[in-house]
């Protein structure tokens, strides 16, 4: 049944924004468990379409390809259809890819749907932090954050495990079908606690397709620009170049326009720009880690997808109970502290599990699995609240949706970087004794770098005085 706002309201009382929350974190929860959990995967994958490295990854890279480029046209949803329809469609798409992809008879239909499961992920990513930032007072913000969080890294912590399981017990295709239960539950969420009359609809234009055009050519010039560097140098830094081309006309057509997927004013705020940068990097380190590890433990030290998966449990315990605890610090303490060292601990995590050998212990690799999710757990709630500070509340649903669309066009980018130099130094490699697992920790190594990089640039995401 649909109720208005007012109605809602008048039923749930002070309560009713934290079942707004709970309704956008479930289905935030379904999107990264669809995203994450193909992870483990990925060798079974290789086996049965005949994969290299450099194709495998695009089993995650173009997901996160098509979460990328679709998390620019949020805000024009929301303001064309509002929240309710908006959302509503999304998970039906989630849903129909993740019911398809399972029974995907060859590789280009098992793309096909997971570019399918990314847009649709991409356009509800962004959805709760401008509920947050929109229905929260300032000295609840982190708290809520930090429960979202909560919530939202069960879907990473678990998904390895449970896929692990699944693969080895039922096959590949089985992982698709894990998000079927929880898009019919957000349904009924949806139907419950979403109001017909959203109070984010607004006046909107029509889409910007020449933008999305520009910005999606740029994405998936630099991602094949960067495989092809890999086989054909000249080949691959032409490519690479005429996305950096499309990059540049992306932002100077934003520039012009003033119904732009990407508000370029956002950029004149010191901490949003910073935070912008430390979001590429991080999204980059964060994501190509997670494509990394499962991998590492099942090609490099041999053991089943079920330990693979079951290494981030622990891991993950861990992250849901810092990020509730960074969620509440996010409140007093200054932002750019807490992100600089849940980043410097998500490097330290890279560069020990770099030192690791055949002999590595279960219970070493998953300590060190949680020292950097630990870290993760102090960057998640303080990075979108330290950007977001100070900026105007019409630009609020823009400067959820750009960060996000940074951190991911960063993961994809990370995803691709790390499947590139991972096939570059098993090549080198090969016939080595030990050659496999020196090649993933020279793999940890640039990973660990990359984290590092952002540290510098956390430290300066800071306000400074409001720009006339």
């Amino acid at each position: 049944m649909a109720y208005t706002l007012e109605e809602l309201r008048a039923r749930h009382g002070a309560r009713y924004k934290w079942l707004i929350l709970l309704t956008v974190m479930v289905g935030t929860m379904s999107s990264i468990l669809s995203s994450t959990i193909v992870n483990v995967a990925v060798p079974d994958l290789s086996r049965d379409f005949a994969l290299g490295q450099e194709r495998a990854q695009w089993v995650s890279a173009a997901f996160m390809q098509a979460m990328t480029l679709s998390m620019l046209t949020t805000p024009w949803f929301l303001l064309r259809y509002g929240l309710r329809r908006t959302y509503t469609g999304a998970i039906l798409l989630l849903l129909a890819g993740g019911v398809v992809g399972g029974f995907s008879f060859n590789y280009p239909m098992l793309i096909a749907m997971r570019v399918a499961e990314g847009l649709a992920a991409g356009i509800i990513q962004p959805i709760p932090s401008i509920v947050v930032l929109r229905a929260f007072d300032s000295s609840e913000k982190g708290k809520a954050m930090g429960i979202f969080g909560f919530g939202v890294v069960l879907a990473p912590a678990l998904g390895p495990s449970i896929g692990g399981v699944l693969v080895e017990h039922f096959g590949w295709r089985s992982i698709f079908f894990i998000v079927v239960p929880f898009c019919f539950i957000v349904l009924g969420l949806i139907r419950r606690y979403l109001a017909v009359n959203s109070p984010l609809m607004g006046t909107s234009g029509a889409l910007d397709w020449k933008g999305l055009v520009l910005a999606g050519v740029c994405i998936n010039s630099v991602l094949n620009g960067l495989v092809d560097l890999h086989h054909d140098v000249a080949r691959g830094l032409l490519v690479l170049a005429f996305g950096i081309a499309c990059f540049v006309a992306f932002v100077f057509y934003q520039l012009r326009k003033t119904d732009a997927l990407m508000n370029m004013q956002l950029f004149r705020y010191r901490q949003f720009a910073m935070g912008a940068l430390v979001a590429f990097i991080y999204g980059a380190g964060l994501f190509g880690s997670t494509y990394l590890l499962p991998v590492y433990m099942q090609m490099g030290l041999h053991y089943a997808p079920s330990h693979a998966g079951l290494v981030l449990l622990p891991a993950g315990i861990a992250l849901a109970l810092t990020i509730m605890w960074a969620g509440k610090l996010a409140d007093r303490i200054p932002p750019n502290v807490l992100v600089s060292l849940g980043l410097a601990l998500l490097a330290v995590s890279f560069g020990l599990m770099a030192m690791g050998s055949i002999a590595s212990g279960f219970f070493t690799l998953m300590g060190l699995a949680i020292v950097g999710r630990i870290g993760l757990g102090f960057v998640l709630p303080s990075l979108s609240l330290g950007s977001m500070r100070g900026i105007s509340t019409d630009l609020i649903a823009q400067g959820s949706s750009t960060i996000n669309f940074l951190r991911q066009l960063g993961g994809a980018i990370g995803v691709s970087l790390s499947g590139i130099v991972l096939e570059w130094r098993l090549g080198l490699r090969a016939g080595q004794a030990g050659g496999q697992v020196a090649a993933f920790n020279e793999t940890f190594i640039f990973v660990a770098l990359l984290c590092g990089l952002a540290v510098v640039a956390a430290w300066r995401m800071t306000p400074e005085r409001r720009p006339a």
